[in-house]
């Protein structure tokens, strides 16, 4: 980071007490300035919590590495934790490696670490509830610190977790209004990686197959002499994504969040990414999801469903999908993922047959189904009993923590 960067005092937040202060200021006052080997420990108790703000700015876009974390830390221990100013330079000076990265950073550090209100007067995005949760009886003096009661025990100090690690974890369905709208702000910062697939055509690299016509021409411009063996190897495309989401009445509680979960992996190659809608009838919303503005996309895809909490007829849906799309090329050799609780109206054997069809023609199906993150479920409805056979991943999609393993999943596909 340059030296300019770091005199811009208007790109710094002012300087007051921010949630991670409140935990590190209790720890200090809790020591009472002690410098032994407990109290060493106690700091790095504290300093695991800004590791999790270092995953958070990761999923931001920041490429943020293990050295980059391990300097971090180093820099919070010789920094004054109490201080917003302190913590806020600490992170920017190790952890952003490239001016693009300011931007990100400074969109992770409000969210994570900011609760002043003036943050929204001034045009930034609202700041959840802090993520670093206080402790009880730290910011008071310690019992025997100054009052003459010495048989008093030093008070324990405890962490709780913050609300963003409870929220992640959370099934999308029994969340409050205020948590659906932290939720969107978390699926923001997601950063999908596609699946990649190798493309016919060839490009030079150091490693490879040998490549004939670039060594003779090279020979040719050197009197006929080779020289170099030059090589070249395939070049590698986004593989395409197919994305099914049932919408029916079983689906309702997940239906908006999973819509914007396919905006954000829309957004990301718009051009390898198709989303249908799966009800009593199919629709293509892929048109709609290619919109910048989240809030306008999931309102035009809300407009083109006309089967929003309907019943379900999972079987004969399908089959007009691999009819209309599926056959004629969008499923062929692509990732195909079916969101649905697998509850359906028509007989098993039709979906049964449908998925094994789709089978044949996609490079991998995975079925998020979000009653298979909950404790003792089995896959005994029909729907899904008829599909699974034909199926290479059952995932949970019911929290951000499980919508983000299945981008892993997309990842490696």
């Amino acid at each position: 980071m340059s030296t300019g960067d770091r005199g811009g005092s208007s790109d710094a937040p002012a300087p007051r007490q921010h949630a991670g202060a409140v935990l590190a200021a209790g720890v200090v006052e809790s020591l009472g300035g002690d410098t032994t080997q407990d109290a060493g420990r106690d700091v790095d108790a504290v300093l695991e919590d800004f590791v999790a703000f270092t995953r958070l700015v990761r999923n931001a876009g920041v490429p943020v590495t293990t050295d980059r974390v391990a300097a971090y830390l180093q820099a919070l221990r010789l920094s004054d934790l109490r201080s917003e100013v302190a913590t806020y330079w600490a992170g920017r000076l190790t952890l952003c490696g490239d001016p693009d990265d300011v931007v990100r950073y400074d969109h992770a550090f409000a969210a994570w670490f900011s609760s002043d209100p003036r943050d929204q007067r001034m045009g930034r995005p609202a700041p959840p509830k802090p993520r670093i949760s206080t402790m009880a009886a730290l910011t008071e003096p310690p019992p025997g610190s100054g009052t003459g009661d010495e048989d008093e025990e030093t008070p324990e100090l405890r962490v709780a977790a913050s609300g963003e690690e409870i929220l992640r974890d959370r099934d999308i369905a029994e969340l409050s209004i205020g948590e659906r709208e932290h939720l969107k702000q978390l699926l923001a910062l997601l950063r999908p990686a596609p699946p990649r697939r190798r493309a016919r055509r060839r490009r030079s690299a150091r490693k490879g197959e040998p490549d004939p016509r670039r060594t003779l021409r090279a020979a040719l411009a050197n009197g006929g002499e080779i020289t170099d063996l030059r090589r070249r190897a395939r070049r590698q495309r986004p593989r395409r994504v197919v994305l099914l989401i049932d919408v029916s009445g079983s689906m309702s509680p997940y239906a908006d969040t999973l819509l914007r979960f396919a905006h954000v992996v829309t957004r990301r190659t718009p051009t390898a990414i198709e989303t249908f809608t799966l009800g009593t009838r199919l629709t293509r919303v892929t048109r709609e999801l290619r919109q910048r503005d989240p809030e306008r996309a999931l309102a035009d895809a809300g407009r083109a469903i006309p089967d929003w909490s309907g019943g379900t007829r999972l079987g004969e849906v399908l089959r007009a999908f691999l009819d209309r799309w599926g056959q004629r090329g969008v499923a062929r050799r692509a990732v195909v993922v079916v969101f649905s609780d697998g509850w359906e109206r028509g007989g098993a054997e039709l979906l049964g047959e449908q998925s094994a069809r789709l089978r044949r023609l996609a490079h991998k199906v995975v079925w998020v189904n979000p009653h298979a993150g909950k404790s003792g479920y089995e896959p005994v409805q029909g729907g899904i009993a008829a599909a699974l056979p034909h199926v290479d991943r059952l995932l949970a999609g019911h929290s951000l923590t499980t919508l983000a393993e299945l981008l892993e999943v997309l990842r490696d596909a």
